[in-house]
């Protein structure tokens, strides 16, 4: 019992905060109060589906540091043992119990207090549930309760069981996603193949996201500084498609970020090129933001770019059975199941557990930040600071001219250029998205067809909206080598694609 005691402590205080069911306290004692807290604790873990909730003696609540603790859970409350006293008003039965140990020579306590399983948990009659790191009364907050309720009742929402408001889906996009993959669906099975329908036969919510009309966004934001109060000069939308086209679409354009910079320092004879960031990491806490996202919410990742780092957040938590050792370890237990089966069986991901363990090895733990309803991901940029060179973000628009206000006939401060020589720095304009290393849209282009990508799809990517710009690159490509025709001998194919060649 001393090692789970151990296991338990351990987990607990590595969150950063206190979550709704669990609760740290010191030498605190009060009858009535620790059965309030077992009517919250079971409602409240019952809620996110763990299989109990905890309240701990002998560890600080704003630090989490062992301090050790007096409280008997052995004494009499109105000459009655407290175990007693407090078993005789909770309802119904949910067999808590307490035990001791200790920790580096700490004395702890722990009272386990099961989930809540039929109805909920009551204390002297009264249903308690947790909000943040206070205890209430459910009955002032009657959607809760009802929430509660249909939980008990119907077990933990999921895009499996919750039905999806868009009953009239098409899955064109998934059929040529499988058939890309070399898997062809049955289109008399694949509904039920692959998990899309509820118990009663409607669309769920995994149909909805798998559709080629999820109505949901995936969106990166590009901000100039370090923060969203700094100028938000891009956005890129890459949803409102098949999920697992919208996950391609965001790693495609992790490419295009992640510029080469030519490394000079200390150079021999071949030059060095560093990357902004480790491609690998990124694709590995994209591909996991995906499949951990809390899609029954309705709530979408985000991905914000600044000048130094992106971002990427994913709504939810750690699943039920997950802990915060094991997360770092790699032991991978999906908050969505059948999605990450989907994701395994394309390819997308693989069931080993080393997606966090490979952002961890280059960028360590500090990259991880778990909130009250997120976990973000922070992939810093690996810029060089090569003598002078400005080092902005990895998109930067053109500052304006230093004068402004000077007029078009205003004579040039060095009138012996001539007219037809081009500015040294010629001005772009505003809208302009320019990557701050060399890296021309040839580069990109290339660089964005290591995968064969359509016309469309590298307009979309690079945000192009003039089609003969992109034809232009494309034939300079063409013509030095560089990329080549999927369909060589249908140039004018609408499936048409071109790829890279290195």
């Amino acid at each position: 019992m001393r090692k789970r005691i151990v296991e338990i402590v351990k987990d607990l205080t590595s969150y950063p905060n206190e979550a709704d069911w669990f609760e740290f306290k010191e030498n605190w004692f009060q009858a009535d109060g620790i059965g309030e807290y077992i009517s919250s604790l079971s409602n409240a873990a019952a809620m996110i589906g763990r299989e109990a909730g905890y309240l701990i003696w002998g560890v600080n609540n704003d630090t989490h540091e062992l301090t050790g603790t007096t409280f008997n859970f052995r004494q009499n409350v109105r000459n009655e043992p407290l175990e007693h006293y407090l078993a005789r008003n909770v309802t119904p039965d949910v067999n808590f119990r307490f035990a001791e140990g200790a920790i580096d020579g700490k004395r702890i306590v722990v009272l386990t207090v099961p989930a809540a399983k039929t109805v909920p948990t009551s204390y002297k009659n009264v249903r308690y549930f947790r909000i943040g790191s206070s205890k209430v009364n459910l009955v002032k907050y009657p959607e809760r309760e009802a929430d509660l309720f249909h939980v008990l009742t119907h077990g933990l929402p999921s895009i499996e069981n919750m039905e999806s408001p868009y009953q009239d889906p098409t899955f064109e996009q998934l059929f040529v996603y499988y058939s890309v993959k070399g898997i062809t669906l049955n289109k008399r099975t694949f509904k039920k193949n692959l998990g899309l329908l509820t118990s009663d036969g409607k669309y769920n919510m995994l149909a909805q996201l798998l559709s080629d009309d999820p109505h949901i966004p995936i969106r990166f934001s590009l901000f100039k500084g370090k923060s969203k109060a700094s100028t938000l000069y891009a956005v890129r939308e890459f949803g409102n498609r098949c999920l697992l086209t919208a996950l391609e679409r965001v790693l495609d354009y992790g490419e295009v970020l992640n510029v080469p910079q030519a490394d000079e320092r200390n150079r021999v004879v071949e030059r060095k090129e560093v990357m902004l960031f480790d491609e690998e990491a990124f694709r590995e806490a994209v591909v996991n933001a995906f499949v951990h996202n809390l899609w029954v919410t309705g709530n979408e990742p985000m991905f914000t770019v600044y000048e130094d780092r992106i971002e990427i957040l994913s709504r939810g938590t750690l699943a039920p059975s997950q802990t915060i050792d094991g997360f770092f370890a790699g032991e991978s237990v999906p908050v969505n199941s059948k999605l990450a089966e989907i994701f395994l069986q394309v390819h997308l991901s693989e069931k080993s557990g080393r997606g966090v363990p490979k952002v961890v090895q280059v960028y360590g733990r500090d990259a991880y930040e778990f909130r009250k309803n997120s976990i973000v991901v922070t992939i810093p940029f690996n810029k060089l600071n090569i003598g002078n060179q400005k080092q902005g973000s990895p998109y930067d628009p053109q500052e304006p001219p230093k004068n402004p206000s000077r007029t078009p006939q205003e004579p040039l401060k060095n009138p012996s250029r001539t007219p037809q020589e081009p500015p040294k720095n010629p001005p772009r304009t505003p809208q302009a998205l320019v990557l701050p290393f060399d890296n021309s849209p040839e580069e990109r282009i290339w660089k964005l067809c290591a995968k064969p990508k359509t016309t469309q799809e590298i307009m979309e990517l690079l945000q192009y909206k003039d089609r003969k710009t992109v034809r232009n690159h494309l034939n300079k490509l063409l013509e030095q080598g560089r990329i080549a025709m999927t369909i060589p001998d249908k140039p004018k194919s609408k499936y048409q694609k071109y790829i890279a060649i290195k």
